[in-house]
């Protein structure tokens, strides 16, 4: 064979290994007039056409730096990371087809190998897969092939006339909010199967599903994120689904900027209901249009990327917590073919593989004939793989022929070492599989990102250019095809095979989980072969508890389980980000407004819906009784506890009693409308405007370069009080300290020139700095009020997290009493941490 050259590459990859494998979309369709108020457009392939000129992308390149970490240097596995020191509960969160499941079941039993336990939460036709691969399984709901067949009638983000006139948008906000509501219970649901009970301790979802960082939130757990394309801002290369226009000399700028694009129509769609259902379900607070986009990297989630990193090298400006490990792939299936396989494939040299997966095709018939002449005029053998694309459906005549074999389901890692070249749609599993196998690769992109994986064979040489499946034509195909059988594609394909083979992708991404964990994670004070879910104060002792360890000193009446509160290792607080005072005021302004015309609207439509539908339908509450953990809950366990009810059966209760009449009901339904208004306007006025008005000149020292203050994080009146006095305080000091330091600094760096700076520095910050602490000792005292308020008056999701708590930890001293645990230890560690607290009821907190 001739010599293999190297074949470099800028593009990126991601991958998965199976052939039901294109991801679904990762977003919510953008209505049409939005979309071209904003100058968007949308190829025919599905990617967002990003302009440098247009007034979006300037606009979102202000915003992205302030939302993107600091980068460190990539952590060296080759030194080793040691497995994580006791067990934890891991949901695995995946919105997708077969090919973006199955990398997680890789993932799933490599982490139940370690000792965790894992559940892995999808669309429910996939049920029997994950069992079988000895996992346990949550259904989220969702139909991946309904998905799918959206997206090949509306590519892109911005849907066509006829979807909108089916309803088809319409239906898939449904879905999407049946998945929200899935994800959330499979945090804490027990089995639907055997009824253990299951608390979730950490997440690991693909950023498609959207839920992930909401359920952390409201558990207060750690997540971290896992997928097979980029997803993060980088200067390296562009969105995948982003198509650049007008590029400027400075392309890393726009590149970096397609991310922050396509970021924002994705919330654009799908921002309301994901705060409907953080509102209704969660029980948190909205988050602002414009700090949604931005949530991920604000809070510094961690990414692992499931590619090799021989074929596309992390990015320089990626942070230390974002891993690229290598492709997930599975132990190759144990699989005899039938006997028609067996013998096509011992009747002649090796075959070319078309297929095109979870795809759902408009006009298969077309397609298979377009094949089938390829076929002809190449002389190739072949094998056809039906898949969703039901391809072979046209006149039997046409399909009898010795030299082509149309299959059903067939594992690629089997087939895919006994073809000569492969033709797909650009899943990411399928593209990592062949090459995996050194195969040559033809890519016939439908949507999405699979242009991007197309770009990216065709750069390292092992494929020709992408054909696009609306230019898929015999002429077009049969080039591909011959270019395939070529020793230069075959020595490409398998030097990149050979890069792949070093990789060990779902052990090293497990070590970048373990590594990646919060130090709150921590174990529990008496067992520490448990993690720490409970803290509890006694006198001057502070316990962090497990789960177990807590039920059995609950059961010996050791402690109040009233006062038993949840521990979160990873506390999430999202808060609305303010760049300067004039836009901070405004967006509170304009928010605050929409609010108002919102509420004053109900006061008049709310009446009229009642009086239309004949009752006052109560806003769906995902969390039935039949699915709450508390009625499940021992005859042992606190009263409070016990009686702990969905917020379905509250708002059922609600909503009962205003149906003794219909004209009540639409009074009680005007008042509470009216009630809504006041509180949105004494809200506004009284917390939210004075503290964006806070915020905004809080963070007006960085626009000159100077350290911004930070108060910590306000979740309580005596946090808000505490962060309160730290403004009035530094905020003065410093703005009698800027009248004298910025001009001697000033003149020190610049003489006079730069004296007539620091004069102006100086007044400008005694002037910021005397607002921010004037207006900060009441914007956070009032914001932490709002909060307690809110905690106080929304506790249903807080009781349904303790009674999944409880309930889990019930089942598990069972558990253990049969392993052998003693109570006596957890008795004996206790008593003797609390012999000068634990008979003295004052103490108690």
């Amino acid at each position: 064979m001739e010599h293999c050259k190297t074949h470099s590459k800028e593009a990126d990859t991601v991958p998965h290994d199976r052939p039901h494998d294109q991801p679904p979309p990762p977003y919510e369709a953008v209505p049409q007039d939005l979309a071209e108020a904003q100058g968007i457009s949308v190829n025919d392939d599905g990617r967002v056409v990003v302009d440098a000129s247009s007034r979006l992308c300037r606009s979102l390149s202000k915003l992205l730096p302030h939302a993107i970490p600091q980068t460190l240097p990539p952590p060296n596995y080759s030194e080793g990371v040691p497995t994580f020191k006791f067990p934890l509960n891991i949901v695995i969160q995946i919105i997708g087809s077969r090919g973006d499941v199955q990398p997680f079941v890789a993932l799933g039993t490599e982490l139940q190998n370690t000792g965790h336990r894992v559940r892995i939460a999808t669309h429910n036709v996939f049920e029997r897969f994950i069992l079988e691969a000895g996992l346990e399984f949550y259904p989220i709901g969702g139909d991946p092939a309904e998905l799918m067949s959206y997206m090949v009638k509306n590519p892109g983000l911005i849907p066509g006339l006829d979807s909108v006139r089916e309803g088809d948008i319409q239906r898939k906000r449904l879905m999407m909010a049946e998945i929200l509501h899935g994800c959330w219970q499979s945090c804490l649901m027990p089995d639907p199967i055997t009824n253990v009970p299951f608390v979730a301790n950490a997440i690991i979802a693909n950023p498609p599903s959207f839920a992930h960082v909401h359920c952390a939130q409201a558990l207060g757990i750690p997540l971290h994120l896992m997928f097979t394309m980029p997803w993060s801002p980088t200067r390296a290369f562009p969105h995948p689904l982003a198509n650049l226009k007008n590029i400027p000399a400075d392309q890393e700028w726009l590149n970096r900027v397609s991310y922050s694009v396509v970021d924002w129509l994705s919330w654009q769609g799908l921002g309301g209901v994901i705060n409907d259902w953080r509102k209704h379900e969660l029980e948190l607070e909205p988050i602002s249009l414009s700090d949604g986009p931005f949530i991920l990297s604000k809070l510094n989630v961690p990414y692992t990327y499931c590619w090799s990193p021989g074929l596309v090298p992390k990015p320089d400006d990626w942070p230390h917590n974002f891993d690229v490990c290598g492709f997930f792939f599975r132990d190759p299936p144990d699989y005899q073919p039938p006997l028609e396989i067996a013998e096509f494939l011992n009747a002649g040299p090796p075959p070319v593989y078309f297929g095109f997966g979870s795809i759902v095709l408009e006009d298969p018939e077309e397609i298979t004939k377009t094949i089938l002449q390829t076929i002809q005029e190449t002389g190739v053998r072949a094998i056809i793989s039906r898949g969703w694309s039901k391809l072979g459906g046209i006149d039997s005549g046409e399909l009898n022929r010795s030299d082509v074999l149309f299959i059903d389901d067939c594992p690629h890692e089997w087939l895919f070492e006994r073809v000569s070249a492969v033709v797909h749609h650009g899943g990411a599993g399928t593209t990592a599989c062949g090459l995996r196998n050194g195969k040559p690769t033809i890519i016939v992109p439908f949507f999405g990102d699979q242009p991007f994986w197309g770009e990216m064979v065709s750069a390292a040489g092992a494929g020709p250019d992408p054909i696009p499946y609306k230019q898929l034509k015999v002429t077009a195909l049969a080039q591909a095809v011959r270019f395939c059988l070529t020793s230069e594609a075959v020595c490409s394909a398998q030097g990149i095979a050979a890069k792949m083979r070093q990789d060990e992708g779902v052990k090293t991404a497990v070590e970048s989980f373990h590594r990646n964990l919060p130090q709150g994670l921590v174990e529990c004070d008496l067992l520490p072969e448990f993690p720490a879910c409970w803290r509890y104060r006694l006198g001057k002792n502070r316990f962090r508890l497990s789960k177990v360890a807590a039920e059995i000193l609950v059961e010996k009446n050791l402690l109040d389980i009233k006062r038993l509160k949840p521990y979160q290792p990873n506390p999430i607080i999202i808060e609305n980000t303010r760049w300067d005072p004039v836009t901070g005021i405004s967006s509170a302004g304009m928010g605050l407004t929409f609010d108002m015309l919102k509420a004053g609207g109900d006061i008049f439509y709310k009446p009229y819906k009642v009086y239309q539908d004949g009752r006052n339908s109560p806003l769906p509450s995902p969390t039935g009784s039949e699915n709450n953990p508390a009625r499940l809950l021992p005859g042992g366990g606190s009263t409070s506890i016990r009686k702990a009810q969905s917020m379905n059966d509250l708002t059922a209760r609600d909503a009962g009693s205003k149906q003794k009449g219909r004209g009540a009901a639409m009074a009680a339904a005007s008042t509470y409308a009216s009630g809504k208004l006041l509180g949105k306007v004494a809200s506004g006025f009284m917390v939210d405007l004075p503290l964006a008005a806070a915020e905004g000149f809080r963070m007006l020292p960085g626009l000159y370069g100077e350290k911004v203050p930070k108060y910590g994080k306000v979740k309580d009146w005596k946090s808000g009080a505490v962060a309160g006095a730290k403004s009035f305080a530094i905020s003065m000091g410093g703005a009698v300290t800027d009248v004298f330091y910025q001009p001697y600094k000033g003149a020190r760096d610049g003489g006079a020139a730069g004296l007539a700076g620091g004069l102006l520095k100086g007044t400008f910050g005694v002037i910021g700095k005397m607002a921010h602490g004037s207006l900060g000792l009441v914007a956070y005292p009032g914001q932490g009020i709002k909060q307690s308020i809110h905690s106080a008056l929304h506790k249903s999701t807080r009781k349904l997290i303790m009674a999944a708590l409880h309930l889990e930890g019930y089942d598990m001293v069972r558990q253990e009493r049969v392993r052998g645990i003693e109570d006596r230890i957890v008795i004996e560690k206790f008593m003797g941490m609390t012999q000068n607290d634990i008979d003295d009821d004052s103490d108690y907190v």
